[in-house]
């Protein structure tokens, strides 16, 4: 009868010994039924104990990763849907002129309550502005509005794009070069 392991120390699964398998004998028993040391059992428990931890510890850390990632996404979505909200908002804001991307739009609002776009600047009203500067936006060409605190970190981003579009371009125009237009050949 198989005695339990001790406390502490987790089973092991060893292979059935068999001594011919399929009918046949394939090796001599006596050499490969040999008596075993008992430590080499529990050395192998812990061995299997060991990767147990290390599997338990990499699961937790890829989870807790895929956690930290879905934060994030949550953050993101949470900050485009503000941003969405904003922009609609700033779109059907009172103004009596047509919005052109790349202008930069001033916010204000009325005793009544009321706010409107206009494109005079708080210093152009001077001191006789007439009501409360709630802020500036610029209206992209995308339709999204920038504040005007971020429009020079989105002009940074805009500029990155555009090198890299343009980057792009000329190495898939250098790919369409003519090896003869390289070396000054004109073909016959």
């Amino acid at each position: 009868m198989d005695k339990p392991p001790p406390p502490g120390v987790k089973a092991v699964a060893l292979v059935e010994s068999n001594s011919r398998p399929g009918g046949v004998q394939l090796v001599s028993t006596h050499r490969t039924n040999k008596t075993a040391d008992p430590m080499d059992l529990v050395e192998l428990a812990q061995t299997i104990q060991k990767a147990d931890e290390f599997v338990k510890a990499t699961a937790g850390s890829k989870l807790t990763e895929i956690a930290n990632q879905i934060r994030y996404l949550q953050e993101r979505a949470r900050k485009a849907l503000e941003e969405a909200k904003r922009d609609n908002n700033l779109h059907h804001y009172a103004c009596n002129l047509v919005k052109k991307p790349g202008t930069i739009y001033y916010l204000y609002e009325r005793e009544s309550g009321q706010k409107y776009m206009s494109i005079l600047s708080p210093q152009e009203w001077g001191p006789s502005c007439p009501h409360d500067f709630i802020g500036a936006y610029k209206l992209e060409h995308d339709q999204s509005w920038t504040p005007i605190e971020e429009m020079e970190e989105r002009s940074t981003q805009f500029a990155l794009i555009d090198k890299i579009l343009n980057t792009q371009n000329a190495i898939q125009d250098s790919a369409g070069v003519n090896v003869s237009e390289l070396s000054g050949q004109h073909p016959t």
